[in-house]
């Protein structure tokens, strides 16, 4: 019996998520029909209306949400017909045995002014069982004659109970059809209640008890099948989202860049955090900020988290800094997966002949030797369209097993999300390791925009070459498959809250500098329907605009389609007296005395020159700026003063001081506004070069007109590059340029806006399954390394409490 049960059990589960079913009717014997196999139905499929929750929702007397049981509305409908009872009220009704159905026909009917008496009579004479048979009911005042009419219409009654349920059916498709439509917000904001001094940001995070996933999601239109809860606090939303809302308008697209930072950081994600706190908590516009994912290396090395700071802040940013919700491990596992899939093959073609590599690789099962769906791809790209290995050439044969990877050109490396320096190249074998967020995969994950995509994505992915000069793929070595597979929850962005209960996407985290440097596509998408019209999805670009911002117009814009409203430019009054001509700042060091006494000649001449170029920049793509004015405690008001000034006079829309750090959404309420107003008239954007543009003329356009270089020069083996992907048809990609983000160009000591200067190209390298070319500008590092005292020195946990210290 038990088995029984739990059969029962696993087909009603399967019923409940296959989204073609409306209703289910459980006809099962009665013994079988236990409370545990009647509640694993969803309330909203229970069209039998005999589970606890419709039973529940009925004496309630909320009829909006569940079903009347059939053969209680038949009974009711006979009543109602009946020539003598067409006026109920006032009737006295015997209701005869035991049961939810008694339960449910003496509160429908004391709702039409009945009286509604219960008995357990038992008898077992003809009568109450003909009685107990169609209605299980018996009416006092019924003649015997009026009972008998009745019986010899059980007949009619089915057919009645029949059309009671395919009419709650369709009241189940109904709400169902209802349901996918787009839902209002109701979005409830945590309150906050600033303290002075600001306390730290783990103080102030665990200070704040986040809503639940399922409520937050309900608040946002979020349905219960399209949200996967990682614990309490996180949660991955389904793709199927984009189906349900596709014809819904997309909202207004902000993005937060900033001006060439300091190595200390600007604060673009506390501004990103601070306005979609102040756009939703306090003027009550629909908002979502859209976060890249922090690696683990920045976290333990010098930055000790990315959740935001102060009062504007993801939470809890212990989840939000540490693992989340597995992604970069995925990406890591995929990785690496590839690079021993290389070694393998290489291994196993350097110790084999064609006939055992062939044997191997497509192996007789059963007494039955076919290809697998990936290698009969890779056939298709060899011209040998064959599906039986048996009738392969013995030349086809060789084609088909020798991938002949040269050694000495393998492009892919293994990685690890840990600040390693030592793991850049190591002394066995022919490897290095790359820090995870670097990693191809890390940018197919971004730039994807359905499971479908990803997929093809990862089988365009080069590895390598051939001896003979051809490229290698991960389709070519078998295991784009096995990487759709280890990456199919990743590419599902995780959901979490502002500390203001806003909701917030965080998925995938590319580096700036050696990367395109933003979040995803798919996040963004999700996000714009879900805002509707005239909300806003904020999302930030990391490093500079010249970095951040020119990759997310000429590659990510270009992979979505999606077009932005404005651009929030992120200054510091720090970050403008160093472009001025202040002393070098280091992490870890003091601040010289100039940063923090008041100097307004420092102040203008970096706004002069690199806020003004930034501004410049954005403009080249049509795009308004708002300048944000990101405040600290040691800024005066004459310095805030005069940046704003100076930003308007050099083009900008507007430029507003920020406190939202000590203040929350509260002090972020002018930028809001601003970016309200300045997505009132539509931009004009259009991209900064023509993608069938030559490689070298779209590296030479935005090294002249964003970085304000006079040429570039390209080393011989970055014009070998250029010439081999030419040959191959990778010249139609976007350029991605790997630089420095501490300047506008290629030296990092020169700040400001410098000019007349070379830009050099060491190398061009190509992520064709990415979609884009990336030149390297002199001496970049794709793993990057410790400090003398990394941040892990204070990040503790205590073994009673399960507190962490020391992140913030």
């Amino acid at each position: 019996e038990s088995s029984r049960t739990l059969l029962f059990i696993c087909e009603v589960l399967k019923l409940n998520e296959d989204s073609r079913v409306h209703g289910v009717y459980l006809h099962l014997p009665p013994a079988s029909l236990t409370s545990r196999v009647l509640n694993t139905l969803k309330a909203e499929k229970d069209v039998d209306g005999i589970s606890d929750v419709n039973i529940g929702r009925l004496v309630r007397g909320d009829l909006s949400k569940g079903f009347v049981p059939p053969i209680a509305s038949a009974v009711l409908d006979l009543l109602e017909k009946h020539g003598e009872f067409s006026n109920l009220e006032g009737k006295t009704v015997l209701l005869v045995g035991e049961g939810h159905l008694g339960l449910v026909l003496q509160y429908l009917m004391e709702r039409r002014g009945m009286i509604a008496l219960k008995s357990n009579w038992s008898s077992k004479s003809h009568l109450q069982k003909q009685v107990c048979v169609f209605v299980c009911m018996y009416v006092c005042s019924f003649t015997l004659h009026t009972i008998l009419t009745s019986c010899m219409l059980e007949g009619g009654c089915k057919k009645l109970v029949i059309h009671c349920m395919w009419s709650n059916v369709v009241h189940s498709y109904s709400r169902w059809l209802q349901e996918q439509q787009y839902r209002p917000w109701r979005l409830r904001s945590l309150k906050l209640q600033p303290m002075t001094p600001v306390p730290s940001d783990i103080e102030i995070s665990r200070a704040q008890k986040p809503k639940s996933m399922n409520q937050l999601a309900e608040e946002i239109g979020l349905l219960p099948e399209e949200l996967e809860a990682y614990g309490r606090n996180k949660a991955k939303v389904q793709l199927s989202l984009l189906d349900r809302l596709h014809t819904q308008p997309d909202g207004k697209y902000v993005l937060v860049a900033g001006i060439t930072p300091t190595p200390l950081g600007e604060g673009k994600s506390t501004v990103t955090i601070g306005l979609v706190q102040a756009l939703s908590a306090h003027l009550k516009f629909n908002s979502f900020g859209c976060l890249r994912q922090p690696s683990q290396g920045p976290t333990f090395g010098v930055k000790g988290g990315a959740a935001g700071g102060g009062y504007a802040q993801v939470i809890p940013m212990e989840e939000f800094n540490l693992h989340l919700t597995g992604d970069i491990h995925a990406i890591t596992a995929a990785n690496n997966l590839v690079a021993a899939a290389i070694d393998a093959r290489m291994l196993h073609e350097a110790t084999q002949s064609d006939k055992a590599l062939f044997n191997r690789l497509v192996p007789t099962v059963n007494g039955v030797r076919r290809f697998s769906p990936i290698q009969i791809s890779r056939l298709r790209r060899l011209g040998i369209n064959k599906t039986d290995p048996a009738t392969l050439t013995p030349q086809e044969v060789t084609s088909f097993v020798r991938l002949d990877l040269d050694p000495s050109k393998i492009t892919w490396q293994r990685v690890v999300d840990t600040n390693d320096r030592f793991l850049r190249k190591i002394t066995v074998g022919q490897t290095g390791f790359d820090i995870a967020v670097a990693s191809e995969i890390m940018a197919i994950l971004a730039l994807a925009d359905s499971l479908l995509d990803m997929k093809n994505r990862l089988a365009r992915m080069v590895v390598g070459t051939s001896r003979s000069g051809q490229p290698v793929t991960a389709e070519d070595l078998g295991v784009s498959g096995a990487l759709a597979v280890l990456m199919k929850d990743a590419i599902k962005p995780t959901l979490m809250q502002t500390l203001e209960g806003t909701p917030v996407f965080v998925h995938a985290g590319p580096f700036a500098n050696i990367a395109h440097g933003n979040s995803s596509v798919l996040a963004d998408k999700l996000a714009l329907k879900l805002v509707g019209r005239d909300g806003f999805v904020v999302t930030e670009a990391g490093f500079g605009a010249d970095i951040g911002m020119e990759k997310f117009f000429n590659i990510k814009c270009r992979a979505s389609g999606l077009r932005p409203s404005v651009v929030v430019l992120v200054a510091t009054v720090r970050a403008l007296k160093m472009h001025g001509g202040g002393p070098n700042v280091s992490a870890g060091a003091p601040l010289p005395k100039e940063y923090i006494d008041e100097n307004l000649g420092l102040v203008a001449d970096g706004c002069y020159s690199n806020l003004r170029k930034q501004i410049q920049i954005a403009h080249l793509f049509g795009v308004p700026v708002v300048v944000a004015v990101n405040v600290f405690k040691t800024d005066t008001k004459a310095e805030i003063d005069l940046v704003c000034q100076i930003a308007k006079e050099c083009g900008a829309s507007d430029a507003v001081p920020c406190h939202h750090w000590a203040k929350g959404g509260q002090g972020c309420l002018d930028l809001a506004k601003a970016v309200n107003e300045a997505t009132i008239t539509p931009g004009n954007f259009q991209f900064l070069y023509n993608i069938e543009m030559p490689i070298v003329e779209k590296i030479r356009t935005i090294a002249q007109k964003v970085y304000g270089a006079d040429d570039i020069e390209l080393s011989p083996e970055a014009k070998a590059k250029i010439d081999y992907y030419n040959q191959q048809d990778y010249g139609s990609l976007p350029i991605c340029m790997a630089k420095t983000h501490l300047s506008l160009s290629h030296m990092p000591d020169k700040k400001g806006a410098p000019t007349g200067f070379i830009l050099p190209i060491r190398d061009v390298r190509a992520s064709i399954g990415a979609g884009f070319i990336y030149p390297l500008v002199g001496t970049m590092s794709t793993m990057p390394g410790l400090p003398t005292r990394p941040c892990f020195y204070d990040i503790d946990l205590d073994p009673i409490t399960e507190e962490i210290t020391g992140l913030f």
